[in-house]
């Protein structure tokens, strides 16, 4: 049995919450700007962060995992590589 690794690459986002509707928003200096329409309550807005990155991207959440920044607005996040181009277009 062979084990393929996966290639993956780190994205830098900051998570705007308690927006009217969930987007991208553009960039602010190294960071992808992306508003959350949920609270940063128990969780909720770092799901719904990885539910619209999975959506988004064409992958599965379980391909998505927050790296740094689990409390925080700026997060660094691990990504299936290559899939980080489509929402830099």
């Amino acid at each position: 049995m062979t084990l393929v690794a996966k290639q993956s690459t780190q994205l830098k986002v900051k998570v705007i919450p308690n927006a009217k509707q969930t987007q991208l928003a553009g960039r602010h200096g190294d960071f992808i700007k992306i508003k959350i329409a949920a609270v940063p309550d128990k969780g909720k807005a770092n799901k719904e962060l990885i539910n619209y990155l999975a959506k988004t991207l064409s992958v599965s959440q379980s391909e998505i995992s927050i790296i740094r920044g689990h409390k925080n607005n700026r997060k660094t996040l691990k990504l299936p590589s290559g899939r980080a181009k489509k929402l830099l277009g």
